[in-house]
């Protein structure tokens, strides 16, 4: 028997695709996993039969098993991995490593949720809670809720580092400027730096425009081994590298506030893609609050610790959340999936709204998706390439 080892095969994403997002008041959240599963198929060009995974998180009591079932797949792959909002980016990075040992020919991310609408409908009455048991049971009674954790979060890098209410404000400006550009963007409308910090206080030191919208949506990733690139309509966009850590879920066993997990993920997806931060040419990072962009783009090693409050100033920086992010484009949930949609969207130039170019006027080359999870628990990294 010959026991030598097969290659590991390279790893593409072929289709990408949003189902309807904003406000959808008549679909149910299998609805949207369904649409964007289709749209994202049609995307590709490829046949359904050849889908053999299948992750999806957040919906049903057997998911995946249940949206398998919804959408008419049998995979012989599934991972339902929840970690928040970095769920996608982990699930991205084991799709990879199963499709590359060989375990799954195709594999598709699905996620749908209608988020806002059933707060309006007050199928449920409040935001998510995570219970009080468990390390929990130290936090919750004390009223430390999740934005909460956030905003202190936050408190600690200005206390540190000189951070400004001012920088921070910045990246909701920002975030809303490539909002405008983009017609599927939920809110479009320019704001200012002050219109930012005179809003109405949710958590020192976040104000409403420090915090990420709520809305419906959903969206969907396929990925597949390069042996089935050639019979795509997209060129494929190759997954280089990824990486993934957690850190906590009780906030007094963070050992730095200052510190994503970010700087654990973001670092082995370059070591294993084979390159730098400095090869980047645009980063959709998770949004939820304004600090969670400052300070993953230190952890990520886009500039040094600490600077991250001049760097989201600078007008030549780094295009970071192309889209509009969850502060402006959309928020459904765990939008780690909308990360990498956007990602590839970019490097395909098909974004439909700001389109990142190059200097010399070409599409990007690379970019990298970084998801966070819970009060920055998780993080998983993806960087993706055209060549």
């Amino acid at each position: 028997m010959d026991a030598t080892p097969r290659p590991a095969r390279r790893v593409a994403v072929v289709g990408v695709a949003l189902a309807d997002c904003g406000r959808v008041d008549e679909a149910t959240p299998y609805a949207l996993h369904a649409q964007a599963a289709r749209r994202a198929l049609t995307d590709s060009g490829l046949d359904r039969s050849l889908i053999d995974g299948l992750a999806s998180a957040g919906l049903g009591t057997l998911a995946p098993v249940e949206v398998a079932e919804y959408l008419g797949l049998r995979p012989r792959w599934v991972d339902s991995t929840a970690v928040g909002g970095a769920t996608w980016e982990v699930m991205a990075a084991h799709a990879a490593d199963a499709i590359a040992a060989g375990h799954a020919n195709a594999v598709l991310l699905v996620y749908g949720s209608t988020a806002r609408a059933d707060i309006r409908a007050r199928r449920r009455t409040a935001n998510l809670s995570f219970g009080a048991r468990g390390p929990l049971q130290f936090e919750v009674p004390y009223g430390h809720t999740l934005i909460a954790k956030y905003a202190m979060a936050a408190r600690r890098h200005m206390h540190q580092y000189g951070t400004t209410l001012e920088q921070l404000a910045e990246v909701a400006v920002r975030a809303r400027a490539n909002a405008a550009l983009n017609p599927e963007a939920m809110f479009r409308e320019p704001i200012t730096v002050d219109e930012v910090l005179d809003g109405p206080m949710i958590a020192d030191p976040f104000t409403k425009l420090h915090c990420c919208l709520r809305s419906d949506g959903g969206c969907a990733v396929l990925l597949v081994a390069e042996e089935y690139v050639q019979d795509c309509r997209t060129a494929p966009i190759w997954v280089l590298g990824t990486g993934e850590h957690v850190s906590h879920t009780t906030m007094s066993e963070w050992e730095d506030f200052t510190v994503s997990p970010a700087a654990v993920s973001g670092r082995l997806a370059f070591e294993r893609a084979g390159i730098g931060p400095g090869d980047v040419d645009v980063a959709e990072i998770y949004d939820a609050f304004t600090y969670m962009t400052l300070v993953t783009l230190e952890d990520l090693g886009f500039c040094a610790k600490g600077e991250g409050g001049p760097f989201v100033q600078e007008k030549d920086r780094l295009p970071v959340n192309t889209d509009g992010g969850g502060l402006s484009a959309c928020h459904p949930g765990m939008r780690g999936l909308f990360l990498l949609v956007e990602a590839v969207r970019q490097l395909r130039g098909e974004a439909p709204g700001l389109q990142v170019r190059r200097r010399d006027g070409s599409l990007p080359e690379v970019a990298v998706a970084s998801g966070t999870g819970g009060w920055f628990c998780s993080s998983g990294t993806v960087v993706l390439g055209r060549g």
